[in-house]
C-alpha cells in the first residue's frame, strides 16, 4: 500500500503538470487566432512569434480567464515555471505586467521534449484512438459490486495495444501501461492497485478534450497540495482535443507547424523514435531507432542552412539536389515539421517520429510544391498557411541536398 500511495502522489503531481500543458497549448492556439502572437521588432531585431506581456494580461482579463491583472500575472508565471512560456531573451524568469516580449516555447522549438512529455503525448494519442473507436474499449463495468463508467480491464487494454501495433508483446504492453499509470494518465478505478495484465478495472485520469481554464488550475494545485485531490474526467463529447495540433483556421501571423524545433547548429543525432503514428521515445515500450533533433532550450533557433541558397541555384542543371515527392498524413498531433526562409523556404525542424519524419521529411530540404502548387518562390508564412488550411494529407515536392 505504501508503494501505491507513493505512485499516486507522483501521479497527482504529473497529472497537474499535464493539465497545465494542455491549458497552455489551448491558450497558445487561442492567442494565435486572436493575432496577439506575431513577429515583433525591438532594438532593430525581429523576434518571431511573440507577444507583449501587457497585451496578454489585457486579453486574459478581457476574456475572463482571470478576475484581475494580479491573478493573470500569477497564471502566466505558472506557465513559465512549467517551461511553457519564456522571455524572448531568457533574461526575465519572473513575469511582469509590462511592455516586455515573451514567447511560447512551442513557437520557437525550445519546448523541453523530455521523457515525461513524450509519455504524456503518447497517452493523449492512445486516448484519442480509444475514444474514436465505435466499439470502444471504454464501457460501464463493475468491480466489487461498484459500477465504473468508461472503464476497461487491464488485460483488454493490452489486447488492444497488440491488435493496433502499439506493443509487440504482452510484456511490452504491460510496461507501457505501467508507465502511463506512473505518469497519471491511467489509474485503477479504486486507486488501490498498480497496473496488472488481469481483469482489474482501470480508467483514463485525464480528459484530453475538456477545455481548461488556467485560473482553475491554480486552485486545483492548491487543493491537490492540501487534500491529495485527483481531478476527475468529464465532457468527453467535446469535438476538439486540446492537444490535437492539426491546423487552426487561418492565423494571420502564425508561421509554423506544431513540432519540436532546432536550435543554433541543429545537428542530428541518433536516438529513438515511435513505433507507430505518434508514439514517442520510451525504450521500455519498444520503439525503433531514428534521428532526433538536437535541442537547445535556452536560445533562439537559427537557420539550419550554412548559407542562403537562391532558387536559381536549386534549379540549375547539375545542381547537387535530388527531387522527392513525399506524402505526409497528419495525425492527432499534426504533421510535425517547421518551415523557415524566403524564396526558397526550407525545412527547419522535424519532430522525431512524427508523420513528417515517417514520410521522409528532413531538415535542410527545400520545399518546391505543396499539394501540386509551386511554392519555391514563396515565403515560409505562405507555405505554412497552405499546409495549415489544406487537407490532412499533404503532398510535398522537395529538393534534398546530395550527401
Amino acid at each position: 500500500m505504501e508503494r501505491v500511495s507513493s505512485i499516486r502522489r507522483k501521479a497527482m503531481a504529473r497529472q497537474h503538470k499535464a493539465e497545465v500543458m494542455i491549458a497552455g497549448e489551448q491558450l497558445r492556439l487561442r492567442l494565435h487566432d486572436s493575432k496577439l502572437i506575431k513577429d515583433r521588432r525591438y532594438h532593430l531585431r525581429t523576434y518571431p512569434n511573440c507577444f507583449i506581456a501587457q497585451e496578454l494580461i489585457d486579453w486574459l482579463v478581457g476574456h475572463k480567464e482571470a478576475p484581475d491583472r494580479a491573478t493573470a500575472v500569477c497564471l502566466v508565471q505558472h506557465l513559465i515555471e512549467h517551461d511553457i512560456v519564456h522571455h524572448v531573451c531568457d533574461k526575465r524568469p519572473v513575469f511582469k505586467d509590462a511592455k516586455l516580449l515573451y514567447r511560447f516555447r512551442k513557437d520557437d522549438g525550445t519546448f523541453p521534449f523530455n521523457k515525461e512529455v513524450k509519455i504524456f503525448m503518447r497517452g493523449q494519442r492512445l486516448y484519442e484512438q480509444v475514444i474514436g473507436e465505435k466499439s470502444s474499449l471504454l464501457q460501464l463495468r463493475e468491480e466489487h459490486a461498484v459500477a465504473y463508467q468508461r472503464s476497461f480491464p487491464g488485460c483488454e487494454l493490452i489486447d488492444w495495444l497488440l491488435q493496433n501495433g502499439e506493443a509487440e508483446s504482452r510484456c511490452q504492453g504491460l510496461e507501457l501501461c505501467r508507465a502511463l499509470q506512473e505518469h497519471g494518465i491511467i489509474q485503477h478505478v479504486a486507486r488501490k492497485h498498480d497496473f496488472f495484465d488481469s481483469g482489474l478495472l482501470y480508467q483514463f485520469c485525464i480528459n484530453f478534450r475538456r477545455r481548461r481554464r488556467l485560473s482553475q488550475l491554480l486552485y486545483e494545485q492548491d487543493r491537490d497540495n492540501d487534500e491529495g485531490h485527483v481531478a476527475s474526467t468529464h465532457d468527453d463529447s467535446h469535438p476538439e482535443s486540446p492537444l490535437a495540433f492539426r491546423k487552426s483556421p487561418s492565423h494571420g501571423d502564425q508561421i509554423g507547424f506544431q513540432s519540436e524545433g532546432l536550435s543554433d547548429d541543429a545537428k542530428q543525432i541518433t536516438s529513438v523514435r515511435r513505433g507507430s503514428l505518434n508514439s514517442l521515445q520510451l525504450q521500455s515500450a519498444g520503439f525503433l531507432p531514428l534521428v532526433q533533433l538536437s535541442l537547445s532550450p535556452r536560445c533562439n533557433p537559427r537557420s539550419v542552412l550554412s548559407r542562403h541558397y537562391t532558387c536559381q541555384e536549386l534549379l540549375a542543371p547539375g545542381a547537387p539536389f535530388i527531387k522527392k515527392v513525399l506524402t505526409v498524413i497528419g495525425d492527432a498531433l499534426g504533421w510535425g515539421f517547421v518551415v523557415r526562409g524566403l524564396d526558397p523556404c526550407f525545412v527547419q525542424a522535424v519532430e522525431p517520429g512524427s508523420p513528417a519524419a515517417v514520410a521522409g521529411v528532413k531538415v535542410r530540404q527545400f520545399v518546391c510544391q505543396v499539394n501540386g502548387r509551386s511554392v519555391l518562390h514563396l515565403d515560409y508564412r505562405t507555405v505554412a498557411r497552405l499546409v495549415m488550411t489544406g487537407p490532412r494529407t499533404v503532398v510535398l515536392e522537395v529538393l534534398e541536398p546530395l550527401e
